[in-house]
């Protein structure tokens, strides 16, 4: 590809095209859009020049023209400009950088989960690549591509380890323990969801977030809510159908799916084919339907990372 000028004087009076066309057209060019545009032109008239302005251009100097006048607005735009991009590379960087350290900490907290439970860890990193193939898919529905564009399911695939995050926060004896859980045992294990929804909030707060970013929003949502049954009988706020996020939704099925094709310390793996069947006979109850039929769909995909093939 040729490469692009860095500022461009352009004639108002033209064959064919006049100017201020030609203006309208570069800026509708996402590859132009950010170059200056100086208007040369015998046409002096005040509404020529509210043209200029209003098609994009960033000045507009009158014919005849003096040599040093047009240098030096010349030589100040391209200094504009030019600054322009060095800022625009450094925010690009700065970014890269911000994502690059939210990784590194998600994976960390990852990391930590292995310690206490080497089976949280690896189903942390497989509950990642079951959401992002079930969004993926789902995001053609009408009810769920409002609301699934692609920055929305990597923010999806990025906060998803933080479902589990709570359980950092439950005691060995019952995060461990090779049985039934008692009653009560099983009250404090669901306290994982509000660990960790209410973690991610003491770090928004004592971080002092004034606006909290997409990915903080998606990552609490899917912490408290992945436990939330479609039939309002889950927990812990029993909220009920479209109540429950669809980031929450999403997990639901994730996590129910490698919890049951993964051997724990309390049971065995249930196989692929068992645990599609629950699912199933969880439709409409336990999960929002639209989703399980999705699952169906996609289930060999499914099986295929649980199996370590993708």
């Amino acid at each position: 590809m040729a490469p692009l000028p860095s500022l461009i004087l352009l004639d108002v009076i033209m064959p064919s095209m006049d100017g201020f066309e030609t203006c309208r057209r570069l800026k509708a060019d996402p590859l132009c859009q950010s170059v200056p545009v100086i208007f040369v032109s015998t046409q002096t008239d005040m509404i020529d020049e509210t043209m200029g302005f209003s098609v994009g251009g960033v000045d507009y100097i009158s014919k005849p023209v003096s040599p040093p006048i047009v240098r030096a607005r010349v030589k100040t735009h391209l200094a504009l400009y030019n600054q322009n991009r060095i800022l625009e590379r450094k925010v690009i960087e700065r970014t890269l950088e911000l994502m690059q350290t939210r990784d590194v900490a998600i994976l960390a907290i990852t990391s930590l989960a292995e310690t206490r439970d080497s089976e949280t860890g690896e189903h942390i990193k497989r509950t990642q690549h079951y959401i992002r193939l079930l969004a993926q898919y789902v995001k053609k529905n009408p009810r769920f591509s409002m609301h699934l564009d692609d920055e929305t399911i990597e923010l999806l695939y990025k906060s998803a380890p933080l479902h589990d995050v709570g359980k950092i926060g439950i005691r060995d004896a019952i995060l461990l323990k090779p049985g039934a859980l008692t009653p009560d045992e099983f009250t404090i294990m669901k306290t994982h969801t509000t660990i960790g929804r209410d973690t991610i909030n003491k770090s928004i707060d004592e971080i002092n977030l004034e606006n909290v970013s997409s990915f903080l929003q998606i990552g609490r949502e899917i912490a408290s809510s992945h436990h939330e049954k479609w039939d309002g009988s889950g927990y812990p706020m029993g909220l009920l159908g479209e109540e429950i996020p669809l980031s929450g939704r999403l997990m639901a099925i994730c996590d129910v799916y490698d919890a049951l094709v993964s051997k724990r310390v309390y049971k065995d793996a249930f196989p692929h084919e068992k645990a599609v069947e629950i699912i199933l006979e969880g439709r409409g109850k336990h999960f929002d339907p639209d989703l399980v039929d999705a699952f169906l769909d996609l289930n060999s995909k499914f099986y295929d990372i649980a199996s370590g093939k993708t």
